[in-house]
């Protein structure tokens, strides 16, 4: 198994504003990502991501924009070490490509950057399947939170 790059790619019943907004905005990421999420979505703008509860033993995720091209393109780096500017090799790439496709959009999610940050096998290959399985998790969640606000008057 190649443990370089995941993608995954999922209809959303949304346009591709409503979209951009949904992978881009720290407001709307939390409603389906992170428990909290504090960065400007502007390219070179550094901030964070956090899973659980901060003060409670949650999990705080370094999170740099490198991209954001509305509504057809927003990437970051993530999981970087927070005293580090996000570059190859010390962080993980994520892309969100956004197709229109019949009345919504084909959102395509890619993570890359497993190979570069020189992790021992074994630990490589955990970090590829949890980000993996975390994926299957939280994009299905996108979705329904994206339509919901396109139906909105």
């Amino acid at each position: 198994m190649e443990f370089g790059t995941i993608e995954r790619e999922v209809y959303i019943e949304a346009s591709p504003e409503i979209v951009f907004d949904v992978v881009s905005s720290p407001e709307h990421l939390k409603q389906w990502w992170p428990d909290d999420a504090s960065y400007d979505p502007t390219p070179g703008s550094a901030g964070e991501i956090v899973f659980g509860e901060r003060d409670a033993g949650g999990t705080v995720v370094a999170f740099t924009v490198v991209d954001a091209r509305p509504p057809r393109t927003f990437a970051f780096r993530w999981t970087h070490p927070a005293d580090q500017v996000a570059a190859a090799g010390n962080s993980l790439l994520v892309t969100f490509d956004l197709t229109p496709s019949g009345g919504g959009t084909l959102l395509k999610m890619t993570e890359s950057g497993f190979r570069e940050m020189g992790w021992e096998v074994a630990l490589l290959e955990q970090q590829y399947r949890e980000h993996a399985t975390g994926w299957d998790f939280y994009l299905p969640r996108l979705a329904p939170y994206a339509a919901k606000l396109e139906a909105r008057p």
